[in-house]
């Protein structure tokens, strides 16, 4: 199993860097692969922040790169509903995590906003 960082993945989604696009779409599309939450949420943090590239456009992309048979994350399901709120409420990705989690897990928060989404599950 291989863990990959941001820059892997960010090269492989925007293919800006045809040398590094190519080495990286080798690896994430031949080898076992695990991406880390923390890698995902700063990828998140990278193509919305850096690039301007839409929550929709973010969420469709990685979801599509994380659901490859040789990919593994912490839990797939979990993403998955990662993404739909990251979508569809006002919170970044990594308060969309905790959401998500919260349907398995007790979330403490003070954060008005999470507390409304978790309420909401």
């Amino acid at each position: 199993m291989t863990r990959v960082d941001t820059n892997y993945i960010v090269r492989y989604l925007l293919n800006d860097d045809k040398k590094m696009a190519n080495i990286a779409e080798n690896l994430l599309t031949s080898k076992d692969v695990y991406i880390a939450n923390e890698v995902i949420a700063e990828v998140v943090y990278v193509l919305h922040g850096v690039y301007k590239i839409s929550k929709i456009d973010i969420s469709n992309r990685l979801l599509q790169l994380v659901c490859f048979d040789n990919i593994s994350v912490s839990n797939l399901q979990i993403i998955k509903q990662t993404f739909k709120i990251y979508q569809t409420e006002n919170l970044d990705f990594v308060d969309s995590l905790l959401c998500a989690y919260s349907t398995i897990d007790d979330i403490a928060t003070f954060d008005k906003k999470l507390n409304k989404c978790i309420q909401g599950r």
